[in-house]
């Protein structure tokens, strides 16, 4: 321990660079990792936020609910399968709105018939709606009392923001919560020739007894025209999920491949400069376990200041948001990925510490010993 921090004192400068270098590295992994989890959640996060355990499509709609439309047969199919608790009508359709007499955009409307299958699962301000015209909004893009008006026609009821789900988006646009009767007015307002507005997927609970899998396979077997997913399922396998996924895991995987490569190449360098040092220590009978372990209490030293550093640069940006996308502090990745620099950066510089163990004390006495 001795000789590592005396060394590590006369060469602040050296070691303090490779600290930042693993800070910046750990800093670039979660704002990716960030980055993913945003972009993901934008666009399924309502699905994953909803209330119902159980999701039912029609098979057309491969997963999609603005793709997917429920007839009333199939309805009455899906409600009438065993271990079926509560089922309620789910929509989905994109509108162009003004919210609080701002500029208009685009705002995607989220209509549910039963709120504990099909509403909002939690708030973190505001109350549920409990009357007409009232509505859940996603966090980062509403604020509660915003009143947003369709920008077409005056015909559907304006719709005002009495609470505020978080990170509820769905196709990274601002979402609305609202009850069926409101969905159904929007929805008729903005195509007046619509003679009915059918669901876009089924809210399903278990009943008592059943598990949410359970059910799945019993609505698929009794609906061959339709699939269920359980939540989780609805979210993750919507299209497009699974290659943003890929993508991002490739750029992970290029990530920890480089961190063992910048900490095993720095300390072999370091290792080769002070070869001399190296070989009157053996020649002077330092065992080479002594110096092992303390090119290794090196490594963890500015391997731990490192992800310290990573981890104090990240905690404000991650306060940060980016359009629709809401980055996030995710204590669990941290410690994920500083476990796993740690284990990756001690690895790689075991190869330095061969070098060390490679000297031959004999040959150190008789001026041999280079490494």
């Amino acid at each position: 321990m001795f000789l590592a921090l005396r060394e590590m004192r006369r060469a602040k400068a050296r070691f303090s660079m490779l600290v930042v270098a693993i800070a910046l590295l750990l800093f670039l992994i979660l704002v990716q990792q960030s980055l993913r989890d945003g972009l993901i959640g934008a666009f399924t996060g309502a699905i994953d936020r909803q209330s119902a355990p159980v999701l039912v499509y029609s098979v057309d709609g491969q997963r999609t609910l603005q793709a997917s439309v429920i007839s009333p047969r199939l309805r009455r199919t899906i409600e009438s399968a065993g271990g079926v608790g509560q089922a309620g009508m789910i929509g989905l359709s994109t509108f162009t709105a003004r919210i609080s007499g701002g500029a208009r955009t685009s705002v995607a409307l989220f209509g549910y018939q039963i709120a504990s299958v099909g509403g909002p699962d939690r708030l973190v301000a505001g109350r549920m709606p409990k009357s007409p015209g009232e509505a859940v909004g996603s966090g980062g893009a509403f604020s509660l009392g915003d009143t947003v008006r369709l920008s077409a026609t005056p015909r559907a009821p304006a719709l005002r923001v009495v609470g505020i789900a978080p990170d509820a988006e769905i196709q990274v646009l601002p979402t609305l919560f609202v009850s069926w009767p409101d969905y159904g007015a929007w929805v008729r307002a903005a195509n007046p020739d619509a003679s009915a507005v059918p669901p876009s997927a089924i809210g399903v609970s278990p009943s008592p007894g059943t598990s949410a899998q359970a059910l799945v396979a019993r609505i698929d077997a009794a609906a061959p025209e339709a699939e269920a997913l359980t939540r989780a399922d609805a979210a993750r396998r919507t299209p497009g999920v699974e290659a943003v996924s890929a993508s991002f895991s490739v750029i992970f995987l290029l990530f920890a491949s480089v961190v063992p490569l910048v900490a095993g190449l720095f300390f072999m360098i370091v290792t080769l400069q002070k070869a001399r040092s190296l070989t009157l220590l053996r020649a002077i009978g330092a065992p080479g376990t002594t110096l092992v372990r303390s090119l290794l209490l090196q490594v963890v030293i500015v391997l731990c200041a490192g992800i310290a550093l990573g981890t104090l640069i990240w905690l404000p940006v991650s306060q940060a948001t980016i359009g629709q996308l809401s980055l996030g502090f995710d204590a669990g990745a941290v410690l994920l990925w500083g476990a796993l620099l740690l284990s990756l950066g001690v690895a790689s510089a075991l190869v330095a510490a061969r070098r060390v163990l490679a000297i031959d004390p004999v040959e150190a006495t008789t001026g041999g010993g280079s490494l």
